[in-house]
C-alpha cells in the first residue's frame, strides 16, 4: 500500500530498494563479545586520550610549570586552509631579555597578553583564566566521550538492564561538555 502511494507520487521513478531490497540486519553483523570489548576499550582510549594530552598545557596555563611573563605576537603566517603559524617575543616577569617563541596559532599579530613560557623555552601559551579555559577545551572533548561510556559498556557486555538512564546521563554530560568546549574556544579566540 505504501509503495503504491510512493510510486503514484514519483511517477515512473523506481526506488533503489526495488532492485537490491531494503537493508535488514542479518546474522554476523554483530561484532560479537570480543569485538564489543575491543570497541569499548577503543572508546575509553578515545575518551581518555584528550584529557591526558591536555595535562601539560593545563599545568602551563595555570602557572604550575614554566615562566610567567608577557607575550607580544609579532607575526602570523597564513599556511592556508584557515591555519596560521604565529611567532612573537616573550618577556619574563622576573626580568631578563625577551625570547623569540612560537605563539598560539589562534593569536593575532600585535596581541599582547599574559603568558607562560614552556620549560623548553620554545613556546608561550596564554596564562590566567583565558588560558586555563582554552586549555580545558580538549579535556571537555574527552569528557563528552566519557559521558557515554556507561551506555557503551552496557551494550558491550550484553546487559539486559535498561540503557536509557546511561544514555540520558551521557546526553547531560555531553551538553555540559559542549558548553565547556564553546567557552574554551571563545576564550582561546578572544
Amino acid at each position: 500500500m505504501r509503495r503504491a502511494g510512493l510510486r503514484a507520487r514519483l511517477g515512473d521513478a523506481v526506488a533503489v530498494t526495488d532492485f537490491v531490497g531494503a537493508p535488514t540486519p542479518g546474522p554476523g553483523r554483530d561484532p560479537g563479545p570480543v569485538g564489543k570489548i575491543i570497541l569499548l576499550i577503543l572508546w575509553l582510549v578515545l575518551a581518555v586520550l584528550p584529557i591526558v594530552v591536555a595535562i601539560g598545557d593545563l599545568r602551563l596555563a595555570a602557572g604550575a610549570i614554566g615562566t610567567p611573563g608577557t607575550l607580544t605576537v609579532e607575526q602570523c603566517t597564513d599556511l592556508g586552509r584557515g591555519r596560521y603559524d604565529c611567532t612573537g617575543r616573550f618577556a619574563p616577569d622576573g626580568g631578563g631579555p625577551p625570547v623569540a617563541v612560537d605563539a598560539s596559532p589562534d593569536s593575532t599579530a600585535g596581541d599582547v597578553r599574559p603568558a607562560q613560557l614552556t620549560p623548553e623555552g620554545d613556546r608561550a601559551v596564554p596564562a590566567g583564566t583565558a588560558g586555563i579555559l582554552a586549555a580545558l577545551t580538549l579535556p571537555f572533548v574527552g569528557l563528552f566521550a566519557l559521558g557515554f561510556v556507561p551506555a557503551v559498556a552496557l551494550w558491550a557486555t550484553g546487559s539486559r538492564r535498561s540503557k536509557r538512564p546511561a544514555v540520558v546521563g551521557g546526553v547531560v554530560i555531553g551538553v555540559v561538555s559542549v558548553v565547556g568546549i564553546v567557552v574554551g574556544l571563545a576564550a582561546a579566540y578572544s
